[in-house]
Formats: C-alpha cells, structure tokens, sequence
C-alpha cells in the first residue's frame, strides 16, 4: 500500500462520534501517512460525559476546540469542523487532512477538500456510511486500530496460544466481493503474462475501494492476504539490493 509519511496533515476530531480510548492508536495510524501539524477535537467541553478526554489530549497534544450545543438535538460540532477545516485549507499550511469520525454530514467537506487537491484519510467506526467512506482517499475502520490482535493471521486469531483467552472477533470475512476486487485488479494492471506489481494491484485497489484494508481481514499486510487463496501465484523476484525482493502477482488460469 502507498505511504505518504511527509506530507502535513491536518488532524480534525469529531469528539461527538469517537470514543476517547481509541485517540492513542489513531494517532499511531495517522503518523503512517503524514506529520499532524494541526491536532485539534471539537466538542462541548461544558458536559461532564467528556470528562474522560482530558489526560488523553494532554497526552497528545490534541487542542480542544469549544463548541456549545445551541440546540438540543442538533450537533453544532459538525458545522465548527466545517468552518475551520476551510480556513485551514485556505492557509495552505497543510498537504491534506485526516477527519475523524463515523458521521455523513462530512461527506462534503471530504469532497470539496479533494477537489483543492488535498489528500483526504477518514478514520470512523464501522456504521460509518458508505458516502463518507467513498468521499476519501483512504478510510480506516477505528475497530481494527483498538484491537492488537488485528494484525494477526485469521487462523491464530481462531486458534490463540495455550493459556491465551481467546479475542472476540473483529475481522471479516474475505468474501467473494472482496476477491474478485482483487482478481479485477490484477487483470487491469497486469502485463502480457498476466503478472502485476503488488504494490500498484494495493494502490489500485485503493482507489477502487477507500476501505479497503487487509486488516480488516485480519492479515497485517496484503501479501498473506493474497498468500491465503489458492486463486492467485505469488512470483518473488530478486532485485540489486540485498534482501529487498519485488512481489508480482497473477490470476491463476
């Protein structure tokens, strides 16, 4: 999969949406593709059911952004992160931004902020409507940056170490939308032998699919995915530098 990790992003949380246990592994994420130069979560900081945000944004550096709640039932937090994430992209401070949170009403500002040319990565929930999620460059479901043992194999998670008690189940199942997506891929991308460079099938999918992620199968990367179906050949080939291997790919016959 591509990685931008020099790019300045600008990190905005909806503190209505997100669950504060998890702000620690979606920052950890979040350093994959870029530097955070603005870290900021609205919220109305006024409620005592935000309490629990406190040490977590301290830890962070994260600056809380105050917004009152002017009406009972509509969520104000919404059109703040709105209004600055403008102002930010007008700044041209940033090379793309990172919205956190599992609510539609950032299906917009997604596509307008792509449209200036800004990298867009989404973090949410996995109730996260399918419009936001297509809205942005690279989607992430929070439940498999909260769980350390996402990143495991499929068959360990099933069958965990002696004296290990077994993790709920967070992963889906590879099905078969998932591989034909893949096999559709290769096709596209392949050459007159029906080989193609794995890291252009993972960038191509991408763009096909935001949310795609091969943890969200439980494999860490796309590699033991692939390794995982019968369907496809792996082909590993040697390159000048020691060690490094390039991985090509094909649909078998």
């Amino acid at each position: 999969m591509e990685q931008q990790r020099d790019i300045r992003l600008a990190v905005l949380i909806d503190a209505d949406n997100i669950p504060y246990k998890n702000v620690k592994g979606i920052m950890a994420e979040i350093a994959k593709y870029g530097t955070p130069t603005f870290k900021r979560i609205y919220g109305d900081w006024t409620k005592p059911t935000v309490s629990g945000w406190k040490n977590i944004l301290l830890e962070n550096a994260i600056t809380p952004i105050q917004q009152y709640s002017y009406t009972q039932g509509k969520n104000a937090t919404d059109s703040a992160m709105i209004i600055e994430a403008m102002d930010i992209l007008y700044s041209g401070k940033v090379d793309g931004f990172c919205i956190v949170s599992s609510d539609s009403d950032f299906t917009r500002l997604a596509t307008r902020l792509r449209e200036a040319g800004m990298k867009v990565f989404g973090i949410g929930e996995k109730k996260t409507p399918q419009p936001f999620i297509v809205a942005c460059d690279k989607f992430i479901y929070i439940e498999i940056l909260s769980n350390p043992d996402a990143e495991t194999d499929t068959e360990e998670a099933a069958q965990p170490k002696p004296g290990k008690p077994k993790q709920k189940a967070v992963v889906d199942k590879v099905n078969k939308e998932t591989l034909h997506l893949i096999a559709s891929t290769i096709s596209d991308l392949a050459d007159e032998n029906g080989w193609a460079f794995l890291g252009d099938v993972g960038n191509l999918v991408l763009k096909k699919q935001p949310n795609f992620d091969p943890r969200n199968f439980g494999f860490s990367k796309l590699t033991p995915l692939i390794q995982s179906h019968n369907q496809f050949e792996i082909d590993k080939r040697e390159t000048d530098k020691a060690g490094i291997k390039l991985v090509y790919i094909r649909n078998k016959e």
